[in-house]
């Protein structure tokens, strides 16, 4: 996980007139959660006590006196270094009770109600799935209901993923992100209102097709992924056997069909749209894109297109990096965008991203390559996720112990929400529980006095303008900072006899 603080919001509490700061969460690129200090503070000890054998990062001290703005920010980069460490360990990041939080988090930053409603997902081939699912639920239990509608057996749901795709005005489709399983994919498709809800497959090498094939549901999966591909011209084929393969869809033949692209370079991977990079030199346009253990440069030279494969193996680490360009103090130097670090006010400024990676180009040559991309994000949660798939393979697990978080026997969660009432959570994907968010709140109003009626209307009022300043936040990336790196834990470092 690529977790970042980029700011703070002042909210007051209540009628008292009493505020508090939030530190909003972003979370792989994109708007998550706004949270207090105490919820993150009660993160980290429940999490000390359900995992004794791990070593948590030192948590940012607690202030008696109320903060300067100075302390503020202080405490806004010991947060978001403290809750980076926490998404890069391994056994953190997948435990279930990091889960059950940033999925009641997500639930109550965008003040959604727990509640059935129909929920949209798409095949590539535009066939709509249309499931009756809870607005609170989580990635992997949308996944399941998606996949028993159109007949696929639980055990090969693990192998699909649920995806944001949006068209661009080109026609060309876009991947926005890939969906995880601390968010709720209706409240994330609501940030994304110009996107749709889009099932492929989750996972890599190709060798997992096989057994997939067995399945005719799976198959057909398959089959309409990789036609899709062909079309959008993600799966590069020459002319004689696009029509081969135009012979095997009219006969049907799926299984043929399959056999001949699986053996394409390009096939089973994520296409980027096109973006600069400064290799093999600087300012060269090329459309990135990642799967087969490799990351590729596609650049062309006339119509002849020339492939730049970097083996994922080789990448020792890599690292997403934002750049504030300014319109009129941005300039190109050496193929890379240099701006002043204070920009007046009365400048446009914007954010863009880039992608660095650091290769091993020879026996003890390691160079960096730079992605200047928007989606440099989305990329490196594809690398992450690639490596992921490597270090499980070497352990001989298949792609389903990777879907499912690390269930250990712990003390339930216990969520406390911004106005400082409890929750208790026993699971990320119950929805019961995470509908006890609101419906604890309505049983807890029924025995309230007319005192307490009044602090709860005085508390709505709050709640009111917390809503309005949190859609004031657009969901794309924003950074101060983002220089550390992402350690290749599958990095291979081999001789001049291996390249």
């Amino acid at each position: 996980m690529h977790f970042s603080i980029p700011s703070t919001q002042e909210f007051v509490s209540d009628g008292s007139g009493s505020s508090y700061t939030g530190f909003n969460i972003h979370i792989n690129g994109s708007f998550h959660c706004c949270l207090r200090y105490k919820q993150l503070h009660s993160l980290h000890e429940q999490l000390k006590r359900s995992l004794p054998s791990i070593a948590l990062p030192s948590f940012p001290p607690k202030k008696l006196l109320s903060l300067t703005p100075n302390q503020i920010e202080q405490r806004r980069l010991s947060l978001e270094r403290y809750i980076q460490l926490v998404g890069q360990d391994p056994v953190l990041c997948r435990s279930e009770l990091l889960r059950a939080f940033l999925l009641n988090a997500q639930q109550e930053s965008s003040f959604t109600e727990c509640s059935e409603v129909t929920l949209d997902v798409y095949l590539m081939n535009g066939y709509r799935i249309s499931a009756n699912v809870y607005t609170t639920e989580c990635t992997s239990k949308v996944l399941e209901k998606a996949c028993a509608l159109i007949d696929l057996a639980k055990d090969r749901a693990c192998y699909f993923a649920l995806y944001l795709m949006c068209k661009e005005p080109n026609g060309e489709l876009t991947i926005v992100k890939r969906l995880m399983d601390f968010e709720a994919p209706y409240i994330s498709a609501k940030r994304w209102d110009e996107c749709k809800l889009v099932l492929r497959t989750g996972y890599w090498d190709p060798c997992y097709d096989v057994e997939l094939m067995r399945d005719r549901i799976a198959l057909n999966l398959l089959y309409i992924q990789a036609l899709s591909d062909v079309e959008r011209g993600w799966i590069v084929t020459s002319r004689d056997l696009s029509e081969q393969l135009t012979n095997m869809q009219a006969r049907g033949s799926k299984s043929e069909y399959l056999e001949v692209v699986r053996k394409l370079p390009l096939y089973g991977c994520l296409q980027f749209p096109r973006a600069n990079v400064d290799f093999p030199e600087p300012n060269t346009v090329a459309t990135i894109v990642l799967g087969n253990k490799e990351l590729n440069l596609l650049t062309y030279v006339g119509k002849e297109m020339q492939e730049t494969k970097f083996k994922v193996t080789r990448i020792r680490c890599w690292r997403v990096t934002p750049i504030h360009i300014n319109e009129e103090q941005s300039s190109t130097v050496n193929g890379r965008l240099q701006q002043s670090s204070q920009p007046s006010p009365s400048q446009s400024s914007t954010i863009s991203l880039e992608l660095s990676f650091e290769y091993l180009m020879a026996k003890n040559q390691l160079k960096w390559i730079t992605i200047y991309s928007e989606q440099s994000m989305l990329m490196s949660v594809c690398l992450q996720s690639i490596v992921d798939e490597l270090l499980n393979q070497k352990n001989g697990s298949d792609p389903a112990h990777l879907q499912n978080p690390q269930h250990v026997d712990y003390t339930p969660l216990s969520y406390i929400r911004r106005d400082g009432s409890n929750h208790c959570i026993t699971d990320s994907c119950s929805t019961d529980t995470l509908c006890n968010l609101v419906n604890n709140d309505s049983s807890s109003n029924n025995g309230t006095s007319n005192h307490a009626t009044q602090q709860q209307h005085s508390t709505n009022n709050g709640s009111s303008f917390i809503r309005r300043k949190l859609k004031e936040f657009n969901t794309t990336v924003r950074f101060k900072n983002g220089k550390d790196s992402v350690q290749n834990e599958a990095f291979e470092w081999i001789g001049d006899d291996d390249l």
